[in-house]
């Protein structure tokens, strides 16, 4: 039960330095924007790269990832038809299809896309006792969810419409691009220098920190879940992600895909991670849904403590 407590607890002192940091007003009004670009095109994709060119590439094809990627679906799925009915009467004929487009998917994003690196990696090390059970969560965000969500973005943003654009946006976006090379390197088993490693672990050690700088930072000025700021959507995503996500993992892992006990422990407090701080990213790299978001990854990352530490106390396997 520590690795939970010690993976929130590093998250939580980080976000309250970059908190700090903007309210004291040192560090300039643009700091957080030059973080989340920074992070965004380099430091982020360097850490994608040392991370999936090491992974055991064979984790990919599993139940585990199955129920995984069912789950997400499933609750995708909740998100948008639940989110319709929260749009009726809310005004949002206002706002701009594209941009309604753009806010739906951060939307559905924040219920279904998990912190598998910062939080993921600390629960997956210190409670389910390997790394390697958030590998393939890893891969399946960032090499199918993030070039869905990140091409829907650079449509909706540049208001146009191409399959080309969105065919090619892979090879455009510098996070994806560098988990392709990653994976490429894993699966064909292609030596890394030390002189090419090294300097890109080093870049990369500074993109989670970026993140979680650059997310304080959002926190000032800002009351969480003010009027106005689409806090009903934040709570039907929080309440899907934490709550209703890992019973779908559950019911999936136990009556369909037969998983052991260990691995439905695994892939039920998998889907009880809180929503990733690149969901935030994404909405600040393209200024759509910020304010959505950042609170959503917030009231995630308080409610997934408690949530858990129920899935422990409820499924962890006794030794």
């Amino acid at each position: 039960m520590s690795g939970v407590l010690v993976g929130f607890s590093i998250i939580g002192f980080v976000i309250l330095v970059g908190y700090l940091i903007e309210r004291a007003g040192f560090a300039g009004p643009s700091a957080g924007f030059v973080l989340n670009r920074v992070a965004f095109f380099v430091a982020m994709p360097a850490l994608l790269f040392t991370v999936l060119s090491r992974t055991d590439v064979r984790v990919v094809f599993s139940r585990f990832l199955l129920t995984t990627l069912c789950s997400v679906l499933i609750v995708v799925a909740l998100y948008l038809v639940a989110s319709r009915f929260l749009g009726r009467g809310s005004g949002s004929g206002a706002v701009p299809r594209r941009d309604r487009v753009a806010e739906t998917v951060l939307g559905a994003a924040g219920a279904s896309y998990v912190n598998s690196n910062n939080i993921g990696l600390p629960v997956a090390i210190y409670v389910l006792g390997s790394a390697h059970y958030v590998a393939p969560v890893l891969l399946l965000q960032l090499l199918l969810f993030a070039p869905i969500v990140l091409g829907i973005l650079d449509v909706t943003t540049s208001g146009r419409l191409s399959f080309r654009a969105v065919a090619t946006q892979p090879l455009r976006n510098p996070m994806i691009l560098a988990s392709l090379c990653g994976l490429i390197v894993a699966v064909f088993g292609i030596p890394i220098p030390e002189a090419v490693f090294a300097p890109l672990d080093i870049l990369g050690g500074a993109g989670v920190p970026m993140v979680l700088l650059a997310f304080g930072m959002s926190l000032h000025g800002d009351r969480v879940l003010r009027p106005g700021s689409g806090r009903r959507k934040v709570v039907l995503a929080a309440v899907l992600k934490i709550a209703v996500m890992p019973v779908v993992a559950w019911a999936l892992g136990r009556f369909v895909f037969d998983l052991s006990p260990a691995e439905l422990f695994a892939v039920v407090s998998v889907a009880a991670l809180p929503t990733a701080q690149n969901v935030f990213n994404f909405a600040a790299r393209y200024n759509r849904g910020t304010v959505v978001a950042r609170d959503t990854v917030l009231i995630t990352t308080l409610a997934a403590v408690p949530a858990l530490i129920v899935i422990a106390a409820l499924l962890a396997p006794v030794a």
